[in-house]
C-alpha cells in the first residue's frame, strides 16, 4: 500500500523510503492498530502511528514526530471512513486522554482487546493455540464508572474549570459530563465550582505550588445509590466549609463529604489524611452478595457490573468445593478474597497497604465471613516467609498484581508450593505473558483464558487465566 505524498517542498528518495519532514501532509490508509489504540499505516513505505484512526480509514494526517523507520502523525481529517468507525458520543473524545477507542464500534473494541491479549501471550509468552474461552463485554458500555477524579484549574481566560487531562499532559480539557461516569457527577461538579467562585477559592497550580483545590473525587454505589464527594486540597481547611456542605448534602444519595489533605509538590492525587465535613467517611456497595465499605482511599474496582463477572470467572476457575485453602495475593480491600471465602475452607489475603487490610478485615466482619484472614506486607515477602517458617500450603493461589506483574521471588515460592491451581487476574497482558512463561516453563500449563472488558472506550483490558499443575516438565 502506498500513501499519497503532499509535501510543500521538493522531496527525494533515501533508500526505499520517500524522505518526509515534520508538518508534511500525507494521505494514509490505516491497516493495523497499536496497543495504545492508535491507527498504523504507511506512506510511501514509511510507517506512521496516527491517534483517533481505525483499521480501514483513509485519512489525511500531518507528520508531527519522525524517527528513522517510523513516525507519529496527527489526524487532520477522515477522507474515507472505515465501516468500523463510529461517531464518538463525547464531544471532547479526541482532546481528552481517557478514551482511546471511542471511534471504534463496541464489537470491534472487544475484538481489539482480545487480539491485544492474544498477541502479547504469543509474542512475549511464546504461547500458541491459546484457549481463550470468552470475551466478556458489556450490554451498555456507558455510564459504568463508580469512581471519577477530576482535576481543577483555570483556562487561558482565567475561568475556573474541571475535566480531564489531555493525553500525556497535565492540561485540563473542560468536561463536566463524562459519558463513562454516572450522570450525577455533573451536578456535583457544578456545585463545587459554584462554591469556589462564590467564596473566591483558588484551584491548585502545579507550576507555582499555590492554590487550594487540587481534585474532586466522586464515588457512587451502583446498588446502594450512596454518593461520596472528597475534595483534595493543598492545605488542611477550606473557607466556608458549611457553604460547600449546603450545596452538596441535599443531592439525592449524598452520604459522605470529606477533605483529603495533599500538600506535596507531586502528581500523586491523594494524600493519606481524610478530614470529615459531613455524613460518614465511607460509602457501601455490593459485588454480588458481598457488601463492601469504601473510603476515599480504598482501592475498589471502578466498573461494578464487570467486576462481578470478572470475579465470578476467577471463582469458577478456582474450582472450589469447600475443602480448599486459598491464598489471595495483592488482595486490596478483600474484594476477591471475600468472593472466594463463600466457597473455600480458608482464605488468606495479603496486601502491602495497611489501610486496605483494615478495610478487608472490616468487610469480612460486615459480611459475617469468618474463614478469611489477612496479612499486611509485600506478597513476595509474606508468602515465602509463611511457607518456610510455618509450612503453609495452598490448594489454590489467586494473584491480582499491579501492572508490573508478580515479583520473581513470589513466582519462585508459588512454584515451590505447587498449588493444584493458580488463577492469575491481570490488568496488563504484557506482564501477564512474561509471568505465565516462567510458570509454564516449569510445572504449569494454561487451561483457560477469559478476556473481560472492564474499561469500554479505553485500550485497557482485564484477563483471567487458569493454570493447572502438571508435574515437573524438566524430568
Amino acid at each position: 500500500m502506498h500513501g499519497v505524498f503532499h509535501a510543500a517542498t521538493p522531496s527525494f528518495q533515501i533508500g526505499e523510503f520517500m524522505e518526509f519532514k515534520k508538518n508534511d501532509l500525507v494521505t494514509v490508509k490505516i491497516e493495523d492498530m497499536g496497543h495504545d489504540g492508535e491507527g498504523i499505516g504507511k506512506a510511501e513505505g514509511y510507517t506512521l502511528f496516527i491517534k483517533d484512526t481505525v483499521i480501514g480509514d483513509v485519512v489525511e494526517a500531518k507528520i508531527m514526530k519522525m524517527k528513522k523507520n517510523y513516525g507519529y502523525a496527527r489526524l487532520v481529517r477522515v477522507l474515507e471512513a472505515s465501516k468500523d468507525r463510529t461517531e464518538p458520543k463525547c464531544s471532547v473524545a479526541r482532546a481528552c486522554g481517557g478514551c482511546q477507542l471511542q471511534f471504534l464500534t463496541y464489537e470491534k473494541q472487544l475484538e481489539f482487546k482480545k487480539n491485544k491479549v492474544v498477541g502479547n501471550l504469543e509474542r512475549i509468552g511464546g504461547f500458541s493455540d491459546i484457549p481463550v474461552e470468552k470475551v466478556i463485554g458489556m450490554e451498555n458500555p456507558w455510564r459504568y464508572r463508580n469512581k471519577a477524579q477530576f482535576p481543577v484549574g483555570k483556562d487561558k481566560e482565567g475561568n475556573l474549570i474541571t475535566g480531564f487531562y489531555a493525553g500525556r499532559t497535565h492540561s485540563i480539557i473542560p468536561n463536566t459530563n463524562c459519558y463513562l461516569g454516572v450522570e450525577v457527577n455533573e451536578e456535583i461538579l457544578n456545585a463545587v465550582l459554584d462554591y469556589m467562585r462564590e467564596n473566591h477559592v483558588e484551584p491548585y497550580d502545579e507550576v507555582t505550588g499555590k492554590g487550594l483545590v487540587r481534585h474532586i473525587l466522586i464515588r457512587y454505589g451502583f446498588k446502594t445509590k450512596e454518593i461520596m464527594v472528597c475534595i483534595i486540597i493543598n492545605g488542611r481547611k477550606i473557607p466556608n466549609a458549611a457553604g460547600l456542605v449546603e450545596k452538596l448534602k441535599d443531592i439525592s444519595g449524598m452520604t459522605s463529604i470529606t477533605l483529603n489533605v495533599n500538600t506535596k509538590r507531586n502528581n500523586v492525587i491523594l494524600g493519606n489524611e481524610i478530614l470529615p465535613l459531613w455524613g460518614k467517611d465511607y460509602i457501601t456497595d455490593y459485588i454480588g452478595e458481598v457488601k463492601y465499605q469504601i473510603s476515599p482511599l480504598s482501592f475498589y474496582q471502578v466498573n461494578p457490573v464487570q467486576t462481578e463477572k470478572l470475579y465470578g470467572t476467577a471463582l469458577k476457575y478456582a474450582g472450589l468445593t469447600g475443602k480448599e485453602t486459598v491464598w489471595d495475593l495483592y488482595c486490596g480491600i478483600g474484594t476477591i478474597s471475600l468472593f472466594l471465602a463463600q466457597k473455600a475452607k480458608k482464605v488468606y489475603g495479603v496486601e502491602i497497604v495497611p489501610a486496605a487490610i483494615e478495610d478487608a478485615r472490616k468487610n469480612a466482619e460486615i459480611n459475617g465471613i469468618e474463614n478469611a484472614e489477612f496479612f499486611v506486607g509485600k506478597a513476595e515477602e509474606v508468602l515465602p516467609a509463611k511457607y518456610k517458617e510455618d509450612g503453609v500450603y495452598a490448594d489454590v493461589i489467586v494473584v491480582d498484581p499491579p501492572r508490573k506483574g508478580c515479583d520473581g521471588a513470589l513466582i519462585e515460592t508459588m512454584l515451590s508450593m505447587k498449588p493444584e491451581r493458580i488463577v492469575y487476574v491481570s490488568c496488563d497482558s504484557a506482564t501477564l505473558a512474561r509471568d505465565l512463561k516462567v510458570l509454564c516453563e516449569k510445572e504449569y500449563q494454561v487451561e483457560k483464558v477469559a478476556v473481560c472488558d472492564m474499561f469500554p472506550g479505553s485500550v485497557h483490558v482485564e484477563t483471567v487465566v487458569l493454570m493447572m499443575y502438571c508435574g515437573d516438565k524438566r524430568k
